[in-house]
């Protein structure tokens, strides 16, 4: 006769399966706050865009013939399309603004710093696909707007010679270029992201959350390695949670009272609009030096978030002991931002010889 075998709770007999408390282990305290959370909103915010893409794409036609028709129809017939199409377009923003200071957050607290150089490198790679993914996403609209976002997608890739041949409308005769940014939209972006995001995650799981670097002036990295934790990775989980709740919900409200415009069908032949905010500060540099500015401001600024690890490699971490590196790119942020307000003030210019 075999004794009865207890009857485990319903919790425990899920993380006998699939480990739930392999994430209990200790992360610093500070980790708790908005600041450390950022990256897990951005994540969130590319889940709503993943969710409310796929219904979108119900309902969306990639020809240029017919693009900006069936964004109208989302808009006007399709169900729930209006309000999906609004919150896409929010999450999408929401996704860029986050990611850009959660950047920031690791640059001030220098989280780039050894041995994290390698996720800072990852995290611009991040950056820059999630740019890739809002231009596409204008782009798709196929109204004014995103008409010349495609022709200066040509243009540039004219400049880049051999290098932007699949940009180009000879790469493929039978598929128009809007066809081919929808699938790089909904299928080569969303997935190169996604594998980046996880080698993101692993090398978080690797090296820990970064400690905590206004707690001491003389602090290193090797010295806070060890920082002193009273918190657990799923008790950061549910912070993250409740701060992606807050903002998902502001997505919501963004999406019912403030809906996302759509410009009239493209013309041909004129250069009329202005892109959206996270690209002004291109569209201005345009503005002094022709179309060549937009490839060459795009590069240097990814080669200069690049290069953060390489120009401050002191094991120092307080702010106060890397002046010179936050004073030279808190001056770039600052020359960005300035340059996005001359482009959204000063008069609209012609950049790919459309005329105009």
């Amino acid at each position: 006769m075999s004794s009865a075998t207890p009857r485990k709770g319903f919790w425990q007999a899920v993380d006998e399966r699939i480990g739930i408390t392999a994430l209990e282990y200790q992360v610093p305290e500070h980790a708790q706050g908005l600041g450390y959370s950022l990256g897990a909103v951005t994540l969130v915010s590319f889940i709503v865009l993943v969710i409310t893409g796929i219904w979108l794409g119900q309902f969306y036609n990639p020809m240029p013939a017919t693009a900006h028709n069936s964004v109208q129809y989302i808009l006007t017939t399709a169900p729930a399309g209006f309000f999906a199409r609004n919150l896409h377009y929010w999450a999408a923003n929401a996704m860029l603004l986050t990611a850009l200071l959660h950047m920031l957050r690791v640059l001030y607290s220098g989280a780039y710093k050894r041995p994290r150089e390698a996720n800072w490198l990852v995290g611009v790679a991040l950056l820059a696909l999630t740019v890739g993914l809002v231009f596409t996403g204008t782009a798709l609209k196929w109204d004014q707007e995103g008409y010349e976002g495609i022709a200066h997608n040509l243009a540039t890739a004219n400049l880049l010679g051999g290098l932007g041949t699949w940009f180009s409308p000879s790469f493929s005769a039978s598929i128009p270029t809007l066809t081919r940014l929808y699938i790089a939209h909904v299928s080569i972006l969303p997935i190169l992201l996604a594998l980046t995001f996880a080698v993101h995650a692993l090398l978080i799981k690797l090296h820990g959350l970064a400690p905590n670097a206004l707690a001491d002036r003389n602090a290193t990295t090797r010295a806070t390695a060890h920082e002193p934790s009273h918190a657990t990775f799923l008790e950061h989980l549910g912070a993250a949670g409740l701060y992606s709740l807050i903002g998902l919900g502001l997505l919501v409200f963004l999406a019912t009272v403030v809906p996302a415009q759509l410009g009239p069908a493209a013309v041909t032949g004129v250069e009329i609009t202005k892109p959206w905010w996270m690209f002004l500060p291109i569209f201005a540099v345009e503005n002094f030096v022709g179309l060549s500015g937009l490839l060459w401001a795009s590069i240097a600024i990814f080669v200069a978030l690049a290069l953060v690890p390489l120009l401050d490699r002191s094991p120092y971490l307080h702010p106060s002991r890397r002046r010179a590196i936050l004073i030279a790119y808190g001056a770039l942020t600052l020359l960005v931002i300035a340059l996005g307000i001359y482009a959204k003030l000063a008069p609209g210019a012609a950049h790919i010889g459309m005329g105009g």
